[in-house]
């Protein structure tokens, strides 16, 4: 006798409800895995808009391009792009301090001690500059300097990575493109209504203004805070986070280019925090915050007064509750982007779930049966992911001697995830980082942050007891070799002209 998984048939339609970012992302990767014999239709509307204010990432992003058979250069000029080596935090662990987020590793791993712990040992005995100082990333960075690294493992140039700045507009047109070549059929329209099957609740088509029904097995909700299909239509459901991450507006502007740096810098304020994003043809620029501690207005002209350049557009304002859906996948909807939840942009990773929710969906990609063992794990997996991510933006929050305004004394006595708490524990008493299943930041990020904040070890590891290494003498070398390096990099502007300089004609989009 055939059961119903016997009878299951390779999906054959896919609709993908929604565009920007999360909509061309997802078109183009099933385009290009899926190749032939299923028909991708994109329904989006030109008069809804997108939020596109996400122009900053992280490296898993150029795993996604070279999977795609994106050239990084062509890719570059089509959106403005620049490159990232990580993310300066200034005013977060006190006012008038700065620290370091970086791609890639503090100093060159030598030994089975972490690195970290011959710097802790130097830094107590007053014997050691700040923990940046010992990290390629930043030496790169403070130079305004950008190459890619190279292989040599032995060189300190190997020790660190890179992620991107662009236009999230340009990249979902160039990806609109890419994905148009490969089959993907666009309609442009509004969903009206969305027609289910009567006995299983599952999706069958939605309709459109202008009457058209586009039918489809699998649904893909790209329609952002709507959540058209996931919530709107099968009331998933919505977990709340906003008692660990109480920013819930931002404003965003652009502004004229002003100094060019391969990295992007987050500054803390009174009831939030400002992003400035530097791309070839502009800056990014916007700050988020917490209206519960202050006003929109207020908000609106600190921002104003912390740019370092000409506007070149009106403040756009953004609302969003952070948290996550219920499930992510739900009968044959699967959410993707901010559809399935919102954390707020601090530490780059908007896209980053976006492409992370796609890698998913691909590696437990269903037929027509729709096995609930394939959707759990993909829930269960997806939730891990954000979780772990929303702990590490907490981290930025709760590490904080901030006592200046409301927000920051809410947020150092607020109380935190129980992960969360045993990992700073356990940082503070011996300086041990904790990993944890489905981490998308390794230890060089968890120890930035640590340090940055001042949560400093209380003491160092018991191995070094046994060790002879002269980790003063060893850490000057370090520094200044990672200084002379940096000096043997073209400029970050210099390197955007020699390789990939968007057209001069398109400076001005």
């Amino acid at each position: 006798m055939q059961t119903a998984a016997n009878c299951a048939q390779p999906i054959r339609k896919i609709v993908i409800v929604g565009g920007g970012t999360a909509g061309w992302m997802t078109a183009a990767a099933l385009s290009n895995a899926l190749q032939q014999g299923c028909q991708i239709t994109l329904v989006e509307s030109d008069e809804i808009g997108t939020v596109g204010v996400g122009e900053a990432t992280i490296p898993p992003i150029r795993v996604f391009n070279r999977t795609l058979g994106i050239d990084e250069n062509t890719f570059l000029k089509a959106t403005q792009g620049s490159f990232k080596l990580g993310i300066q935090f200034v005013n977060w662990g006190k006012q008038g301090h700065q620290y370091f987020h970086p791609f890639g590793n503090y100093g060159r791993q030598f030994d089975m001690v972490n690195f970290h712990h011959y710097w802790l040992a130097a830094y107590q005995q007053g014997k050691a500059a700040t923990l940046d100082d010992y990290c390629m990333a930043w030496g790169a960075a403070t130079a305004g300097r950008f190459a890619p690294p190279i292989p040599d493992t032995r060189n300190v140039l190997s020790t660190y990575e890179y992620a991107y700045h662009f236009d999230a507009g340009l990249y979902a047109r160039f990806l609109r493109q890419y994905a148009e070549q490969r089959g993907v059929r666009r309609i442009e329209g509004k969903v009206t209504q969305v027609k289910q099957n009567a006995i299983s609740g599952f999706i069958e088509a939605v309709q459109l203004e202008d009457n058209q029904l586009i039918e489809g097995e699998l649904f893909i909700d790209c329609s952002g805070f709507r959540g058209l299909l996931i919530e709107q239509t099968l009331q998933t459901g919505y977990l709340d986070w906003s008692h660990w991450l109480p920013c819930d507006r931002a404003w965003a502007v652009p502004t004229a280019r002003g100094d060019f740096t391969p990295y992007t810098r987050s500054t803390a304020h009174e009831a939030g925090w400002q992003w400035r994003i530097p791309l070839q043809h502009r800056t990014g620029n916007g700050h988020v915050f917490s209206s519960q501690f202050t006003s929109e207005q207020t908000a609106l002209d600190r921002l104003l007064q912390n740019l370092d350049a000409k506007t070149l557009a009106e403040p756009r304002m953004l609302k969003f509750v952070t948290g996550r859906r219920q499930k992510f996948w739900h009968k044959n909807v699967v959410a993707i982007g901010l559809s399935s939840g919102f954390l707020e942009p601090l530490e780059s990773t908007s896209i980053h779930l976006i492409q992370a929710g796609i890698a998913k969906l691909l590696a437990l990609f269903p037929d027509t049966a729709f096995e609930q063992d394939l959707v759990d794990e993909y829930n269960r997996i997806a939730i891990k992911e954000i979780e772990n991510i929303r702990d590490f933006i907490i981290l930025h929050y709760h590490l904080t001697q901030r006592t200046d305004s409301e927000l920051w004394r809410y947020c150092a006595s607020m109380p935190i995830p129980d992960n969360l708490q045993y990992k700073i524990k356990q940082f503070k008493r011996s300086g041990h980082l904790v990993s944890g299943e489905m981490d998308l930041f390794g230890n060089a990020s968890w120890l930035a942050v640590h340090i940055g904040q001042f949560n400093l070890p209380q003491k160092t590891d018991a191995l070094l007891a046994y060790r002879t290494v002269d980790s003063v003498a060893w850490l000057a070398k370090l520094r200044q070799g990672i200084q002379y390096a940096a000096t043997q990099l073209p400029t970050h502007q210099q390197y955007i002209e020699r390789y990939c300089a968007a057209p001069a004609s398109s400076l001005n989009v």
